[in-house]
């Protein structure tokens, strides 16, 4: 079991107040607040070690080169890789899927072939499919939901057995950023192997929240974040087994991505360097070593049963708050993400960016939009959706000022 007081001294920002109220910061699935142990390793690189990596041989660029390798390694441990040269540093989940559909999408998708997606997918893990399906002559298939949130894995085994071959990869989100759904990776990617494809796993909410075994789960491709797991912006992971990152083209030219370089031609470096190009984010690559540190230190499996009764408080409180309608499965189903909106009937009663804009006011900062998943919102009828997601530091008594929160905004706009 999490200490949550003792959680939330490790981080300074919620000491701030907001509008003269204390901070409730319930806006973790767009990105995490960082502890103090991240700030400090970054602060200590630059102030004691700055220097570029790899190539250096001086006493800083030594350190430097030993800190964001050892922060490689400490990625690799935290999600079970077979060995941390798998792990590939980039900026972010949306470089992470980029990177994928333009270096191992266009060597291997052809006119014809079939890359299977869902219906939940954050505009990461669709647009770079779709570019690739316009330059290529593929097609996209998805998977569908049910009523209550969940992917409809009679829908992949249609797709997988009317496709058959021309399948070559299925792409889904570990967990839905909208909906809250963790998806059934291991079962999905049996399937998906039995099929002769591929399994790509968009983890950025899955990694943060979840205890992550990309051996035990089966998955062939893994993309998160940095910055949604108590780490900095600008660092993100890609993943794949070697075998796979091997036969890789690289996906941009430049430094520490080649072992020589001639006039005309040139011979690309080992893994994990042939897929990054130029100086590296030295700085947040260390701080994600420490976000590591600090998650490993907590137990991800805590991390998950504490998010797991957040949502189901937050389900069961907010039940009280009349024509709130929330999306997605129940709390034994979902991570630690709410989305709702107030509606009657399929009429928004608030517009959930004026929601948000009050519950700022209260000094409460929760998502409002469409939460970089449109044909999601379309598939729901409505343009925004408001959403509390919540982490390690957050509490009931939080929730609980959330739930007042929206009774004010409710008299503000007479719709009690």
């Amino acid at each position: 079991m999490l200490d949550i007081e003792r959680i939330r001294a490790d981080f300074p920002i919620l000491k701030r107040q907001v509008h003269d109220k204390l901070l409730v910061y319930l806006d973790n699935a767009a990105t995490s607040q960082k502890p103090e142990a991240v700030l400090v390793a970054m602060d200590d690189y630059y102030r004691r070690y700055n220097a570029n990596i790899h190539r250096g041989v001086h006493t800083l660029a030594e350190e430097a080169t030993a800190a964001y390798e050892g922060a490689r390694r400490k990625v690799g441990r935290f999600i079970n890789a077979y060995s941390s040269r798998e792990v590939v540093f980039v900026r972010n989940t949306t470089e992470a899927i980029n990177l994928l559909a333009f270096s191992w999408g266009k060597a291997n998708v052809r006119e014809g072939d079939v890359v299977v997606l869902s219906l939940m997918e954050h505009h990461s893990n669709l647009v770079p499919w779709q570019l690739l399906a316009q330059g290529s002559g593929a097609r996209l298939e998805f998977i569908g939901l049910d009523a209550q949130g969940r992917l409809r894995l009679d829908d992949l085994d249609a797709l997988l057995s009317r496709f058959g071959e021309r399948v070559k990869l299925v792409g889904v989100s570990g967990m839905s950023n909208v909906l809250g759904t963790i998806n059934p990776v291991a079962t999905i990617a049996d399937r998906v192997h039995e099929a002769g494809a591929l399994l790509l796993v968009d983890g950025a909410q899955m990694v943060p929240h979840l205890p992550v075994d990309v051996r035990a789960l089966g998955i062939d491709f893994l993309a998160f974040s940095g910055h949604k797991m108590l780490g900095p912006t600008g660092i993100g992971v890609l993943w794949a087994r070697k075998e796979l990152l091997q036969a890789m083209p690289p996906f941009m030219g430049g430094g520490d991505m080649i072992k020589s370089v001639h006039l005309r031609d040139s011979e690309w470096n080992d893994i994990p360097h042939k897929f990054e190009a130029g100086t590296p984010n030295v700085a947040d690559g260390i701080g994600l070593g420490a976000a590591v540190d600090y998650l490993e230190g907590l137990g991800m499996a805590d991390v998950h049963t504490h998010e797991q009764t957040m949502a189901a408080y937050a389900m069961e409180r907010l039940a009280s708050v009349s024509n709130l309608h929330i999306y997605g499965p129940p709390a034994t189903e979902r991570g630690g993400v709410i989305t709702f909106n107030l509606m009657q009937g399929a009429e928004l009663l608030i517009h959930p960016h004026d929601l948000a804009s009050i519950l700022d006011r209260e000094g409460i900062a929760i998502r409002a939009g469409h939460h970089c998943a449109q044909p999601l919102m379309e598939h729901y009828g409505v343009p925004a959706t408001a959403r509390a997601s919540f982490y390690v530091y957050n509490t009931v008594e939080e929730v609980d000022q959330l739930a007042e929160a929206l009774l004010k905004a409710q008299r503000v706009f007479g719709v009690t």
